[in-house]
C-alpha cells in the first residue's frame, strides 16, 4: 500500500496537463482535473506529526500556485503521503487508466455567462472596416452568399456595431428575402439596445416596401427617438407620408428635419419637387438652389432641377443643369440615362444614343440603360437589334420587371402576340402587386382589346386598378373600350367612378410662414421689434425669398438660371469623357454576350 501511494504521488505531482487539443480550433485549453483522494490506511501515532507537516506544506504550495489565477477553479486534493518518494517513478496503472478515460470524454470549461457569448479573441477594429468594404464589393457583384457569410462573421465578432446588421439586411432585401432581412434588423435593434437609428430607419424602409405602412411609421418614429438628428429618418418618414397623400404631415416632418439637422440637400430637394408639383415653380427654383448650395456635388439635386426645367420646356436651362449633374457625379447612371432620353426627345437621336452608351459603359450591370437604348433602337433602327438589347438587359437582372414589360410591348407591336403574352406573364411572375405590375396589366389589357378578347381585357383592366386605383390612363382606356362597344352608359359610369374614388390632394403654401421659424428664427424677433406683422401678408414668393435668399432679393427665372452656369456650347461631352473618365465615346460598343462578374481578389 505504501508503494502504491508513492507511485500515485509521483504521477500526480503535476496536476495541470492538456487533455484535448484540436488543430482545427483557434485556441487550446488547459484544464485542471480533480484527483479524488484515496482512502488512507490507519496510521500510527508516530507518523501523525510528519503527515500533518506534509499536508500543511502541500496546502501552502497549492495556495501560492493559485494566486496568479484570476478565475475560480476546482481545488485539486492530493492524497496524503507518508514520506518523500522518487519523482522518476513510473505511473501506476490506475493513473494511466484515468488519463485514457479523460481523453475519451468531452471537455467543458466552466466560464462566466458574459464571456461565453463573446468570442475568445476579438480581432482589431480595422478588420471590421475591411470586411464591410469587401462585403459591399461582393454584394455589388451579386455574390450574395459570400457577402452574407462575411457579414455574419462581422456580427459575431462585433455584435454592438450596427453597420453589419444594416449591410446584411440590405443584401437580403436585394434578394427579396424580406423575412430574413426583418429578422436581421430586429436582432440588430436588440443587440444595440435600440440606440442605433440606422437600423430602425432601414427596417422602416423595408416595411414600407412590403406595404406595412403603419409599422413603417412606428419604426421611423423609433429612429427619430433614438437620434433626433438622424436626417435620413425624417426624410424617409416625410416621403412615406407623401406617398400616402398626407402633404401637410410630410411638410411638417421635413420641416422638423431642417430644424434638428440644419440644411440638407435631400430635404430641400423633396420640398422643391412638392412646389413644382403644385405649379409653384419660382419657389421650387429657390429650394433647388438651396439644395445645390448645401452640396454642390449632389447629382440628385441638379438632376431633379433639370427634370423640372425639362417639363417646363426650358430646354437650354435643362441642358445646362444636366451638364452640372454630370460634372458633380461623372459615373451617375441616372444622369446619363435621363439626359440621353431628353436629347432623343429633342430630336438629337445620335447624341441621345451616345449618352446612353456612355452610361452603359460606366455602369455595365445596369439594365435600365439597356432597356432605354433598346427602345431607342427599335424606334430608329431595327427590331432585331432592340431584341438583342432586351435579352442582354434581362440577363443582367432577371427580376427587373420594366425590361420584360417593355420587351413584351415591342413584340406586340411587331405582331408576335404569343411572345408578348409570355413576356407579360414573366413580368407578373416576379411581382404581381407593384406599380410596374399595374402598368403591365394595363398594357396586356390593351393587347387583348385589340385582338378582340374583350372579357379578358376587362379582367386585366380591373386587376390593374385593384393595384393602382389612381391610374387615369387605365380608367379612360376601360371607358373607351366600353364606348367602342356601344355601352355609352357603362363608359360614363366608369368615368364617374374614377372622379369619385380619386384622391384629391389639397396643397397650399401656408407652410412657408411656419418654415420661417425653423430656417431663420431671428426673423420673428425682428418683426416683433419693428412691428412688421403686415409683412406676413406678402406673396408666397417674397416669403420664400426672405427665407432662402435673404442676402439677395433678385428674381430667379430661366435667364438667371442660365447666367449662373456655363453655356451649353462650352461643354464638350467627348473631351469630358476622355479627360475625366479615360473613355473614348467614339469607340463604344455594347457588349451582347453575358459574362459573370469578375471574381473579387482575396486578400492573403
Amino acid at each position: 500500500m505504501q508503494q502504491l501511494l508513492s507511485s500515485s504521488s509521483s504521477s500526480s505531482s503535476n496536476p495541470n496537463f492538456t487533455l484535448f487539443s484540436n488543430p482545427n480550433h483557434l485556441s487550446k485549453f488547459s484544464f485542471k482535473i480533480p484527483v479524488l483522494p484515496l482512502p488512507s490506511p490507519p496510521r500510527c501515532s508516530s507518523l501523525d506529526s510528519s503527515s500533518t507537516q506534509l499536508l500543511d506544506h502541500d496546502d501552502r504550495a497549492r495556495t501560492n500556485a493559485a494566486v496568479p489565477d484570476t478565475k475560480p477553479v476546482l481545488v485539486v486534493r492530493r492524497p496524503a503521503m507518508d514520506a518523500e518518494t522518487d519523482a522518476d517513478a513510473a505511473p501506476s496503472p490506475l493513473d494511466v487508466g484515468l488519463a485514457e478515460f479523460a481523453k475519451k470524454i468531452a471537455i467543458f470549461e466552466p466560464d462566466d455567462g458574459d464571456a461565453a457569448s463573446e468570442p475568445k479573441e476579438k480581432p482589431l477594429k480595422v478588420n471590421l472596416d475591411l470586411a464591410l468594404y469587401r462585403a459591399k464589393i461582393l454584394t455589388r457583384n451579386y455574390r450574395y452568399a459570400e457577402a452574407q457569410q462575411l457579414l455574419e462573421k462581422c456580427i459575431y465578432y462585433w455584435p454592438e456595431d450596427g453597420r453589419g446588421y444594416v449591410a446584411l439586411g440590405k443584401a437580403l432585401s436585394k434578394q427579396s428575402k424580406w423575412g430574413e432581412a426583418r429578422a436581421v434588423y430586429e436582432k440588430g435593434c436588440q443587440a444595440t439596445q435600440g440606440e442605433n437609428p440606422y437600423i430602425w430607419q432601414c427596417w422602416a424602409v423595408l416595411e414600407d416596401k412590403m406595404g406595412n405602412t403603419r409599422r413603417a411609421r412606428e419604426l421611423f418614429d423609433a429612429a427619430t427617438v433614438a437620434d433626433k438628428k438622424h436626417i435620413a429618418a425624417w426624410h424617409g418618414w416625410g416621403v412615406l407620408e407623401l406617398k400616402q397623400g398626407n402633404i401637410s404631415k410630410a411638410r411638417h416632418l421635413l420641416a422638423k428635419g431642417l430644424k434638428f439637422c440644419g440644411g440638407n440637400e435631400y430635404i430641400y430637394q423633396t420640398l422643391a419637387r412638392l412646389e413644382a408639383k403644385a405649379s409653384r415653380y419660382e419657389q421650387a427654383r429657390y429650394l433647388f438652389r438651396q439644395a445645390t448650395r448645401c452640396n454642390p456635388k449632389s447629382c440628385a439635386s441638379w438632376l431633379a432641377w433639370a427634370q423640372m426645367e425639362m417639363q417646363q420646356e426650358n430646354n437650354r436651362a435643362a441642358r445646362q443643369l444636366f451638364e452640372k449633374s454630370i460634372q458633380a457625379s461623372p459615373k451617375n447612371r441616372f444622369a446619363w440615362h435621363i439626359w440621353g432620353l431628353f436629347e432623343a426627345k429633342m430630336g438629337n437621336v445620335e447624341k441621345g444614343r451616345k449618352l446612353l452608351k456612355i452610361g452603359h459603359a460606366l455602369n455595365p450591370r445596369d439594365p435600365v440603360l439597356l432597356q432605354s437604348l433598346a427602345l431607342l433602337e427599335y424606334e430608329h433602327s431595327t427590331a432585331n437589334l432592340a431584341r438583342q438589347l432586351f435579352r442582354r438587359a434581362s440577363e443582367l437582372d432577371p427580376r427587373h420587371q420594366p425590361v420584360w414589360t417593355a420587351w413584351g410591348w415591342m413584340e406586340w407591336k411587331e405582331g408576335n402576340i404569343a411572345t408578348a403574352r409570355k413576356l407579360y406573364q414573366k413580368a407578373l411572375s416576379i411581382n404581381s402587386t407593384s406599380e410596374t405590375a399595374a402598368r403591365c396589366l394595363q398594357a396586356w389589357g390593351v393587347l387583348e382589346q385589340r385582338n378582340g378578347n374583350l372579357s379578358a381585357a376587362r379582367r386585366l383592366f380591373r386587376s390593374s386598378l385593384n393595384i393602382n386605383s389612381q391610374s387615369y390612363v387605365t380608367w379612360m382606356t376601360w371607358a373607351s373600350l366600353e364606348e367602342n362597344q356601344g355601352n355609352s352608359v357603362r363608359a360614363e359610369e366608369i368615368r364617374d367612378l374614377y372622379f369619385q374614388q380619386r384622391t384629391e390632394v389639397v396643397d397650399d403654401a401656408s407652410w412657408v410662414m411656419g418654415l420661417l421659424d425653423i430656417i431663420d428664427p431671428a426673423l420673428d424677433r425682428i418683426r416683433s421689434v419693428l412691428k412688421l406683422d403686415q409683412a406676413l401678408q406678402q406673396s408666397r414668393l417674397d416669403s420664400l425669398r426672405t427665407i432662402l435668399e435673404g442676402e439677395s432679393g433678385k428674381n430667379v427665372d430661366e435667364e438667371s438660371v442660365s447666367n449662373d452656369m456655363e453655356s451649353d456650347t462650352g461643354f464638350d461631352v467627348d473631351a469630358f469623357c476622355i479627360e475625366r473618365l479615360s473613355l473614348d465615346p467614339s469607340k463604344l460598343q455594347v457588349q451582347m454576350e453575358f459574362s459573370p462578374p469578375p471574381p473579387v481578389k482575396r486578400s492573403s
